[in-house]
């Protein structure tokens, strides 16, 4: 059975955490959660210092803990001719606008028409293979209901070089959006922690205890009866990051179902986000590359209707 290893050296602030506990904070953004983790320690699948513990163990400072996580056992994963908006293709990368609705790679229960499954179509054998089968050349998402442009890779090399530059912060990934309610400051910067929801383990939720360091960087574009559209540039990458942090000053974006309400004026479902700038470096040839996409027609259709509102 293939599987993945990750390994934790406890640190002071940890010593005196349950084992299940501990791992579930770490690994919150994978979507792995406590009751999974608390099975592969039953399966002998997580080790403290070499031994087999229960999921209660106590951890102290300096001990290794090791996590071996089987490879799901998914279908074979198939090529499908959906249409892809291209922005940029070389033999490294392909950079995509990806429209609204479109889930960016294969699931239980989704195995199909997702971009994974465009990009098998269109790049053949061309992807990296560093995050297996269910998610060739994915380097970093947006979500299903989100607009916008995201890069692939389409080699190992191209792939960890683009890897390094989004742990190093060096990726800059500017969103669109518009928020329910009128933000009273013209910028503002949200430091709040984001960790797994306490209660409904879908959600992620912020300042929550174990939540991971994150910071998002909003400034006004203009302002409606009831809204604002806002741009906003991500200084980390937590899952549902825009979404969890506008959600927590009090102003969701507009249209997000699972942290803030519908929205009559849309003609769609889901979140009026859209990552519209997207600026990295070649990972071979080191060049600045700048990609923009434009507004997708529901975010501007909206746009219109609250224009039409004031």
């Amino acid at each position: 059975m293939n599987s993945r290893t990750k390994t934790f050296i406890i640190s002071e602030p940890d010593e005196g955490k349950r084992l299940d506990a501990f791992l579930a904070s770490q690994m919150v953004s994978e979507s792995i959660t406590r009751s999974y983790i608390q099975k592969l320690i039953v399966q002998g699948l997580v080790t403290v210092d070499g031994a087999k513990v229960k999921s209660g163990y106590k951890l102290k400072t300096g001990m290794n803990v090791v996590v071996k996580i089987p490879e799901p056992c998914a279908p074979e994963i198939v090529s499908q001719d959906i249409p892809l908006d291209i922005i940029f293709e070389d033999n490294d990368i392909i950079v995509i606008n990806k429209p609204k609705d479109l889930v960016v790679h294969p699931a239980a229960g989704n195995w199909e028409g997702t971009l994974v499954n465009a990009l098998l179509h269109h790049c053949r054998d061309s992807l990296s293979d560093i995050n297996g089968v269910i998610r060739p050349g994915i380097v970093h998402r947006i979500d299903k209901d989100t607009s916008g442009l995201l890069v692939v890779a389409k080699n190992n090399n191209a792939h960890l070089k683009l890897s390094d530059q989004i742990k190093k912060h060096q990726v800059q990934r500017i969103y669109e959006a518009i928020v329910d309610g009128n933000i009273k400051d013209e910028t503002g910067r949200i430091s709040a922690t984001i960790g797994r929801h306490p209660v409904n383990r879908k959600k992620m939720a912020a300042n929550v205890k174990n939540g991971k360091p994150a910071v998002t960087h909003f400034k006004v574009i203009d302002r409606y009866k009831g809204y604002t559209h806002i741009q906003l540039k991500l200084e980390t990458g937590r899952t549902h990051q825009i979404r969890v942090h506008m959600a927590s000053i009090g102003h969701p974006v507009t249209g997000d179902l699972v942290y803030g309400k519908s929205c009559k004026l849309m003609n769609t479902e889901g979140q009026a986000l859209h990552a519209r700038y997207l600026i990295f470096k070649h990972p071979v040839s080191d060049e600045e590359m700048v990609f923009e996409a434009p507004l997708p027609d529901y975010f501007s259709e909206l746009l219109s209707r609250l224009k039409g509102q004031n």
